[in-house]
């Protein structure tokens, strides 16, 4: 039992000693697509930008995953990064969704992750949109006068109310 035991901890340290060694086959420092904000809110800006395309070089953006359809990045101010917007439609579901972006020079593609939320970040202010159907209408009508023959009901509803309860209070009955 002690043998095996030395022998799957001596297995394991190797391996991982050999996984300390080897480099991933791409190699590189390519930060891929930055997506900023990573989440966002139906509706919400979105801006990307990645500096593995050529220096200067423009890049076709595709966000049809979420729906947005096909951006443009074009060189930043920066000069070594490409950079483009797109608004995330206010139809898109909560989830997660690969943004592409393809270098215009090489073809080389580049991918980032969106995530669709329906709860904003804590300092983005969200307003309520549409109504709420409860299937009546509302308290004042359109007509003035079915608003003042409403009132006036309801007054002479509780004057004959309090007047009811004055008398039985006296002990007169009803």
């Amino acid at each position: 039992m002690r043998g095996t035991a030395r022998v799957l901890t001596g297995t394991a340290l190797a391996v991982g000693a050999v996984g300390l060694v080897v480099t991933p086959a791409y190699g590189g420092d390519g930060g891929g697509l930055e997506v900023s904000p990573a989440s966002v809110v139906p509706g919400g800006q979105v801006t990307v930008d990645t500096a593995d395309c050529e220096e200067g070089a423009t890049a076709e953006g595709d966000a049809s995953a979420v729906g947005a359809g096909s951006f443009t990045l074009a060189p930043s101010t920066h000069g070594q990064a490409a950079t483009g917007q797109f608004r995330v439609p206010p139809s898109a579901q909560p989830g997660t969704y690969e943004i592409v972006a393809t270098c215009a020079e090489d073809g080389r593609r580049v991918t980032g992750d969106l995530v669709v939320t329906l709860t904003a970040p804590r300092d983005e202010q969200v307003y309520p949109r549409g109504s709420v159907k409860t299937g009546v209408g509302g308290a004042l009508g359109p007509d003035p006068v079915q608003t003042a023959a409403g009132v006036a009901a309801l007054a002479v509803a509780a004057a004959g109310g309090t007047w009811l309860l004055h008398r039985r209070a006296r002990g007169d009955g009803i």
